[in-house]
């Protein structure tokens, strides 16, 4: 199944961080989505015509970060663009759900 058909799975404190080859493998199932380390986390700028589409593009990974019970952070900066961040937080790294919202995202 591919990761934008997939859904997230609740994560608990201790459940395993994503491997460095596991990460790789799934970077290869997105576009554009750049890996930083300390903690592990992946991350995509998102550039739109004006303010509007911007706040657009938020509401819609709200509301499939609402639906998959998984949450990005989100930068809008320069009145147009726009950060995702994904990691997350109970493990301190980057768990397969990240990547679920990331395919999930890119569909917009």
């Amino acid at each position: 199944m591919s990761l934008d058909q997939a859904h997230c799975v609740p994560c608990r404190v201790g459940a395993p961080k994503l491997t460095p080859d596991e990460i790789n493998n799934h970077l290869t199932q997105v576009t554009g989505w750049i890996f930083e380390p300390n903690p592990d986390k992946i991350t995509k700028q998102f550039a739109f015509k004006d303010f509007k589409q911007a706040l657009v593009f938020i509401n819609a990974v709200g509301a499939i970060a609402e639906q998959e019970g998984h949450h990005p952070n989100l930068y809008l900066h320069h009145y147009r663009q726009v950060k995702v961040e994904l990691f997350t937080h109970k493990i301190g790294g980057l768990h397969q759900n990240d990547f679920i919202i990331a395919a999930k995202i890119d569909q917009i």
